[in-house]
């Protein structure tokens, strides 16, 4: 959480977009920017428990694949609206399970949710694989840029998760003329994220705030 809120905030420095794929150490649980601990704390029982700096509802990280976007306000992207942003990025999603020989679908309406719980149920846009919702993500669009946090979720058996990646990337380059470079974040940003992570994200003051 600490090194997307960096990102983020470095957005306008880097001057690039940057596609992060990460995975998480130990079984947890992350919830939106707005939600009240105490009410997140009651749905799961996973721990530790981590405030997103995006919006959003709780998101169980057991065996998902977790990723993030980030962009600078001179990206094309940064100006596209909210709902249309995240069905641009669902249907990222889609055309890349799509490469791999798997059907999705986007939810072309809401299906009814437990209120605050991401995947349970599924907003509009969000992918579905036979039925269910497999992919939902969250935004924050600030004076830095704009932030995408997303998972996948009950991936399909056929899928590996190196593949998908890949898949993704490909999926960019071929269809939008995207063109790959590797990125090693510098001193100064894992310096930034350093600090985030000491003195905000591992702290139960931010987490746990109401």
């Amino acid at each position: 959480m600490a090194l997307d809120e960096a990102l983020l905030v470095s957005s306008h420095l880097l001057r690039r977009p940057v596609l992060r794929f990460y995975a998480w150490s130990e079984p947890a649980a992350s919830f939106g920017f707005f939600q009240r601990h105490a009410e997140v704390a009651r749905w799961t029982r996973l721990r530790p428990l981590v405030r997103r700096p995006t919006g959003g509802g709780l998101v169980p990280h057991l065996a998902d694949w977790t990723y993030s976007l980030v962009f600078p306000p001179d990206d094309p992207w940064y100006s596209i609206k909210a709902l249309a942003s995240y069905r641009q990025l669902h249907e990222w999603i889609q055309a890349a399970f799509a490469d791999l020989g798997v059907a999705t679908s986007l939810a072309p309406v809401p299906v009814p949710t437990a209120p605050g719980q991401c995947f349970v149920g599924a907003a509009q846009f969000d992918v579905l694989f036979e039925g269910r919702k497999i992919a939902g993500a969250a935004q924050r669009r600030t004076r830095d840029g704009l932030l995408i946090q997303g998972s996948v979720q009950c991936q399909p058996p056929s899928v590996n998760r190196a593949d998908w990646q890949e898949a993704m990337s490909k999926v960019a380059q071929s269809r939008h003329g995207v063109e790959w470079t590797r990125f090693e974040p510098d001193a100064g940003l894992i310096e930034l994220a350093t600090e985030l992570a000491r003195q905000k994200f591992s702290q139960a003051a931010y987490n746990q705030r109401c």
